[in-house]
């Protein structure tokens, strides 16, 4: 199992990202998928998921700035960040929905938002 994500960088608030994570060693097309966020002294944490249907969900943080699609046939998932604030600042990892399940991690891609 691979999971390389891509995208990252140093914004300004307000300005926008997409992060793209691409896959390979699961099914994807049938896989739940998910970004998740860790902040500095931060435990990781659900931002968006996808399930295979394309049925999206988003923490509270995320709504209305954030969205989550996939491409089935790149198998890869993606997260368009909007409207990006300083407490978006953090490394981003996709992954399934349970991650205990999938058991590995890819090495995240840094996202900094400035002030």
């Amino acid at each position: 199992v691979q999971l390389v994500e891509s995208g990252g960088g140093l914004v300004h608030a307000g300005e926008s990202l997409t992060l793209s994570c691409t896959t390979s060693g699961i099914v994807f097309r049938i896989a739940n998928m998910a970004w998740y966020r860790q902040a500095p002294g931060e435990q990781r944490e659900l931002v968006a998921v996808i399930n295979s249907v394309h049925k999206t969900n988003y923490a509270d943080s995320a709504k209305g700035r954030f969205t989550i699609y996939r491409d089935n046939a790149k198998k890869t998932v993606y997260l368009q960040m909007n409207n990006l604030k300083p407490e978006d600042t953090g490394v981003y990892f996709c992954n399934t929905d349970s991650p205990e399940q999938l058991g590995t991690w890819g090495q995240g891609t840094q996202v900094t938002v400035s002030s």
